[in-house]
C-alpha cells in the first residue's frame, strides 16, 4: 500500500528526527546548463502521464499558473534551485495531469497549507515515479511558498505540492518551487479562512479544485 504523502505535525516531527542537519542536495548530475534527474519507477500513476525527460535546463525562470476555482495563483520557479522538480512539475502541467483535480488538504494550526496535486484526492496519489530532494540547509517556509510535498523518508516527492499561505515553520527537507505572487497567496489565505471539514478533518470546506495549470 503506498504510503500517503503526509504533511502532519507528527509525521513531521518523526521525519525531522532523522534528518542529517548537515544535508544538502541540489539535484542530478550538472552538464553546463543542463542537469541529469533521475526519475525511478514508483508504482502505477494516478492518472496516465509520460515520465519527464531525464535532462532538465538549470537556467532561468519559469512561469506557472494554477486556475483554481476561487482565483489564480501564479507562481516563479527559478531553474537554478531546483531543477529536476521543476522540470517534473512543468512536463506533468503539460500534459493535464493536474486538470480538474482537488486541493485535498488544508492545515490550519501550526503548519498552513493547501496541498494539492494528486488527481485521486487522497493523498496518495502519484505520477507513477519519484524525484530527488532539490534541499538545502538554510531553506524556510514562509507565506508565498510553493514546495513539493513527499512521503516521510527521503526522495519521494512525485506531483502533490503544497502551497504555504502563512508562515510555517517547517525542517528544510521539501523541495521549494517557488513563490506565489501576493494575489495566488490572497486566493490560498481565502479557501483557508473558509475552515477545514469537520467530517474529515483534512480537506477544505471551500471548494478548491485546479481546472488547469498554464505556463507562460
Amino acid at each position: 500500500m503506498r504510503t500517503s504523502h503526509l504533511l502532519m505535525a507528527v509525521a513531521l516531527l518523526a521525519v525531522a528526527g532523522c534528518a542529517d542537519a548537515n544535508q544538502s542536495n541540489t539535484g542530478g548530475s550538472v552538464q553546463g546548463e543542463m542537469v541529469e534527474c533521475s526519475y525511478p519507477p514508483d508504482g502505477e500513476p494516478a492518472k496516465a502521464v509520460d515520465p519527464p525527460s531525464t535532462t532538465a535546463s538549470n537556467t532561468g525562470e519559469v512561469t506557472a499558473t494554477v486556475h483554481l476555482t476561487a482565483g489564480d495563483v501564479t507562481i516563479t520557479m527559478d531553474r537554478a534551485q531546483a531543477p529536476c522538480n521543476i522540470n517534473s512539475f512543468v512536463s506533468l502541467a503539460q500534459q493535464g495531469y493536474f486538470d480538474n483535480t482537488e486541493c485535498h488538504r488544508l492545515t490550519d494550526f501550526g503548519i498552513f497549507v493547501l496541498q494539492c496535486g494528486d488527481p485521486t484526492a487522497t493523498g496518495t496519489g502519484g505520477p507513477g515515479y519519484t524525484i530527488v530532494d532539490e534541499v538545502t540547509r538554510d531553506l524556510t517556509y514562509p507565506a508565498g511558498t510553493v514546495a513539493m510535498a513527499k512521503r516521510p523518508s527521503p526522495n519521494t516527492a512525485g506531483s502533490q505540492f503544497f502551497l504555504v499561505y502563512a508562515d510555517t515553520d517547517l525542517p528544510p527537507e521539501y523541495t521549494v518551487l517557488g513563490t506565489m505572487d501576493q494575489a495566488g497567496t490572497d486566493v490560498v489565505g481565502g479557501i483557508a479562512a473558509q475552515g477545514v471539514d469537520g467530517f474529515d478533518k483534512t480537506s477544505p470546506i471551500a471548494e478548491a479544485k485546479i481546472t488547469s495549470v498554464t505556463l507562460g
